[in-house]
């Protein structure tokens, strides 16, 4: 019985806030695939940025930022077109932070390991807030597209680089730094571009007027976007600014902002150009083809992003399971709990590998051309497979907290709706699978270096070796790809996983995913892995937690 002076107002049982650690060094899994991958270099820098991501102070600006979003504000009191979004400060706090660590430089420092450090430090931004990372990854993924274009490179890349974040809203050559967005979906063709109907006409000085409308365009603020419109040629890409280069408002007009799933902190728009000052990027006509590295680099932080989202949820679920006692003793003893928290962390884990590596490839097609198709194939992959089993696997990690999960004041809510965007960004599940199949018939060489891969890879274990040779035969069936796209994309993915954990984890590790994953009686449910899987030592690997 409690005592009659018991104090009501306390609750009891209950974890603390999680906040204050450091997001790099408690994650043992992430620090491997760093090293691993050539990132070694970075151990010291991931350890600071992990202290920063980790603190209170950066968890709080992550809820104040979604908690009070971005407005739109079309018009000034008197009438004329503003077209600006007003953020909260915490929102800018995140962007200037992330900015000075180099999330959207580091990449193009070429550096050996440079694209893992890169993806590091995006891991670590991503935990705390999804939407002030899609500008930062938009302006890091510019970069190869805007070097097509040698007179905008020279212009806009020093400030593209910039580690100073500057928030005014100023003509960018009057600015210390600015970030990029993107506008290239229509209402009438989504994802299917070649269906838009925006066009640009020649100006006459080697500038275009590009009048339409764009369904979706991210970042609103930023202070360029890239864009695609019609010319006589086809569809094509162009650069345009928010200020023309003689320093008048660009004639882009935001007519409302998207009401999201999640991602809230970041403003997603719908935008009328009304013969705006644009230059083109590359071959008129081969727009998509110019736009297309953007892409494939935005979809490398869609892979990391997800894998980051999965881990954060899981910090919390591991924290709570070691305070939080039920039925006699802590939840982390209890067997069922442990088996559903340790399956969750192997998902964790592999998603996390299979990111890095992603990026280890970017970082070897600089140097070598069968790594360069290799990685345009394999981060369409990762791409669709991380982010549908993020998806899916932060269901479970909202239902380990149970009630405490389910309130807005946990963070898990949050990360529920948000990880969604990374799957649906930059091309759905089916548009991911359909590129693969795209490459298969059009760029034979990709699937070749894929094969290769798989090749090196036979012998390293048994059911390793029954998952390819079922991937061979769904190949080997022409007629029906377009039906089994999915499922040969789900082999692809589990093979590459179990390949590099096979490479770079600690043998017990590898061999736990093979048999939970590969296996041809693996079950569907999280939380089914064999008794005398070393629960304990996998679930450190995503999150130490103090003793």
């Amino acid at each position: 019985m409690l005592p009659h002076d018991f104090d009501f107002q306390t609750s009891l049982n209950q974890a603390p806030v999680l906040a204050d650690y450091n997001s790099f060094t408690t994650h043992a899994a992430l620090q491997q695939a760093v090293k691993a991958y050539g990132g070694g270099w970075a151990m010291e820098l991931g350890a600071a940025f992990g202290a920063v991501m980790g603190s209170r102070q950066m968890i709080q600006a992550g809820e104040l930022a979604n908690k009070y979003g971005p407005v739109l504000k079309t018009h000034d009191r008197f009438g004329n077109r503003l077209d600006v979004v007003a953020y909260h400060p915490a929102y800018h706090e995140m962007m200037t932070v992330a900015i000075r660590y180099g999330f959207h430089s580091i990449a193009w420092t070429e550096l050996p390991g440079a694209y893992v450090a890169h993806s590091l430090l995006a891991y670590l931004k991503q935990q705390i807030d999804e939407g002030s990372s899609c500008p930062l990854t938009m302006t890091f993924a510019a970069v190869p597209s805007l070097k097509i274009a040698g007179d905008i490179a020279k212009e806009w890349l020093p400030l593209v680089l910039s580690n100073t974040y500057d928030e005014r809203h100023l003509p960018y050559f009057e600015k210390k730094g600015v970030t990029f967005g993107m506008a290239m979906t229509e209402p009438q063709g989504g994802s299917d571009v070649r269906a838009n109907i925006s066009f640009a006409v020649p100006a006459g000085d080697g500038s275009y007027k590009i009048t339409g409308r764009k369904w979706f365009c991210s970042a609103p603020m930023s202070d360029a976007f890239l864009v695609l419109a019609q010319t006589t040629k086809g569809l094509s890409c162009f650069l345009v600014p928010r200020f023309t280069p003689t320093g008048e408002k660009n004639k882009l007009y935001f007519q409302r902002l998207k009401d999201k799933l999640g991602n809230k902190s970041n403003a997603s728009a719908e935008v009328e150009f009304h013969a705006a000052w644009g230059k083109m990027i590359g071959e008129e006509g081969r727009g998509v083809a110019s736009i297309m590295e953007m892409v494939r680099h935005t979809r490398l932080d869609c892979a990391v992003g997800s894998a980051a989202t999965l881990q954060r949820a899981l910090t919390e679920v591991v924290h709570h399971c070691h305070h939080r006692s039920a039925f006699g003793k802590k939840l982390i003893a209890q067997p069922l709990m442990k088996n559903v928290v340790a399956d969750l962390c192997l998902e964790s884990e592999a998603a996390t590998t299979l990111a890095m590596r992603l990026a280890l490839g970017f970082d070897e097609a600089l140097q070598n051309e069968e790594a360069l198709y290799f990685t345009r194939i394999a981060t369409a992959i990762g791409k669709f497979w991380n982010t549908k089993r993020a998806v899916l696997a932060l269901g479970e990690a909202v239902e380990c907290l149970g009630g405490n999960g389910y309130v807005e004041e946990s963070i898990l809510p949050r990360l529920y709706r948000d990880v969604p965007v990374n799957a649906i960004w930059e091309g759905s599940g089916n548009i991911q699978a359909l590129d693969v199949l795209r490459s298969v018939h059009k760029e034979p060489r990709s699937l070749e270096a894929l094969m290769n891969y798989y090749t090196k890879a036979q012998g390293l274990d048994p059911r390793l070796d029954k998952q390819l040779e079922q991937l061979q035969q769904l190949l080997a069936q022409p007629t029906h790809l377009e039906y089994n796209a999915r499922a040969i994309i789900e082999k692809m993915a589990l093979a590459m996983q179990a390949i590099e954990l096979i490479r770079i984890a600690p043998a017990p590790i590898a061999q736990a995913f093979c048999q939970a994953r590969l296996s041809a009686d693996r079950n569907i449910t999280w939380g089914a892995l064999a008794p005398e899987t070393p629960m304990d030592d996998i679930i450190q690997r995503i999150y130490q937690a103090p003793a």
